[in-house]
């Protein structure tokens, strides 16, 4: 039996250098992380939120990690270790538009915990298909320490992508149409990638004269054209379209899209969004030590009609038998100032909190100040919870579903 491979990877690859000059130029304010800077506003967060849920806004999300896998049999390898649906093939269309479907998932240990979440592109047909993984950055650590143990090197492995790939997101009621304009041999597309649904892809050949650089007929490093793939996000409620490509490509649409006047929109927006929509984000509310029923996301990220996989004794046991005993949770917080993560949350008829806060912003949509965090099964919502101690403030508890928040009678809702 072949040993572990060493990883290839290195996380200081992950940010192409052109899309950090796009950075530097726009001004942006840089949050540290452990992982690297990250642009997380530009001055105004009050108008970068106005422009994402208003006609466009650009974020710039290439922190997350993309890696390719591929060998000899990567999806084999791959569907025994995703607790998801593997992607198919993409489909060429006479119009020459791929169209694909992206999958969110999960890697999970032996005792159903969570490795990392990301969500599987597959490049290409039959067994030796290129995939591509795209991942938060706090789950590349355990991804590749996890595929040093069950990943057999002989058939598939991790590499860099070559050129440096990199996301960016295009968000608002204008971000089909400002995308399609890149891409007018596609006449049609407009439309498309207003109508997709989240995960579906669409994967065309770059159009240079859109971005005013390379020749006709040529990607951005000569020969033939690098195909951009346009996949819809799940995570915030607007429209929002993320477009992977290579940082040279990438940073031509940005400054193309700056120059019409889409303002960019920084982390703390992006965060705030995606806060309001209540989708879990590894690191923040999907940690280690979750279970996947707790968090809610055993629906988009589980495929229970697929073979064996790494983890999936734990999420039938649970499935068919079992329950967990907190589930992630939506608060209203009034205008208390917003908690800090691991602030403990009571209810009662119990001494011991009953769990805790994980994020927390302040919501233009609702008004107030919201945050997610985990609770136990016995606060049914819609309720309330004690903040931080037994007699602290009040906050209204609410249930999250794949479509956002679900609301109760006299909710504020400012997003209409």
């Amino acid at each position: 039996m072949t040993g572990p491979a060493e990883p290839e990877v290195s996380p200081l690859t992950a940010i192409p250098e052109p899309l950090l000059d796009i950075q530097r130029e726009e001004g942006a304010r840089m949050a540290e992380t452990p992982w690297g800077p990250v642009p997380r506003d530009y001055g105004d967060t009050t108008a970068e939120y106005r422009a994402a849920t208003g006609e466009a806004a650009l974020v710039d999300r290439s922190h997350r990690i993309l890696l390719r896998l591929e060998g000899r049999a990567p999806g084999r390898m791959l569907n025994g270790i995703v607790s998801g649906r593997m992607p198919p093939a993409p489909a060429s269309g006479d119009d020459g538009v791929g169209r694909g479907r992206t999958f969110y998932s999960t890697i999970l240990t032996p005792r159903g915990r969570v490795v990392t979440d990301l969500r599987l592109f597959r490049l290409g047909e039959g067994d030796e298909a290129t995939y591509l993984l795209d991942l938060p950055p706090a789950g590349l650590k355990p991804l590749l320490e996890h595929f040093q143990r069950y990943l057999p090197p002989r058939f598939a492995r991790v590499v860099e992508t070559s050129p440096a790939l990199g996301l960016i997101t295009v968000v608002g009621s204008a971000a089909a149409h400002l995308l399609a304009g890149f891409f007018p041999a596609s006449p049609g597309l407009a439309g498309e990638l207003d109508a997709l649904e989240e995960g579906e892809e669409r994967i065309v050949p770059w159009t240079p004269q859109a971005g005013g650089h390379a020749p006709e007929g040529q990607g951005s490093h000569g020969g033939a054209p690098e195909l951009i793939r346009v996949v819809r996000s799940g995570d915030v409620q607007p429209l929002a379209l993320d477009v992977v490509g290579s940082g040279e490509v990438l940073a031509s649409i940005w400054r193309a899209l700056r120059g019409r006047g889409v303002p960019p929109a920084g982390q703390a927006v992006w965060e705030t969004l995606r806060i309001e929509h209540g989708r879990p984000a590894f690191g923040v509310e999907l940690l280690p030590e979750t279970l996947l029923p707790e968090a809610g996301v055993v629906a988009r990220g589980v495929d229970q009609t697929k073979g064996c996989y790494t983890g999936q004794e734990v999420i039938v046991r649970i499935r068919d038998r079992g329950k967990v005993n907190r589930h992630l949770r939506g608060f209203f917080l009034g205008d208390l100032p917003a908690p800090a993560a691991g602030t403990p949350l009571f209810i009662d008829g119990r001494s011991r909190d009953a769990g805790e806060i994980r994020s927390a912003v302040e919501s233009p949509r609702y008004g107030q100040g919201i945050a997610l965090g985990y609770l136990r099964r016995e606060a049914e919502p819609p309720g309330t919870a004690r903040l931080g101690t037994p007699d602290g403030p009040e906050v209204a508890v609410r249930a999250l579903g794949d479509d956002g928040w679900i609301l109760a009678e006299g909710d504020p809702d400012h997003g209409d």
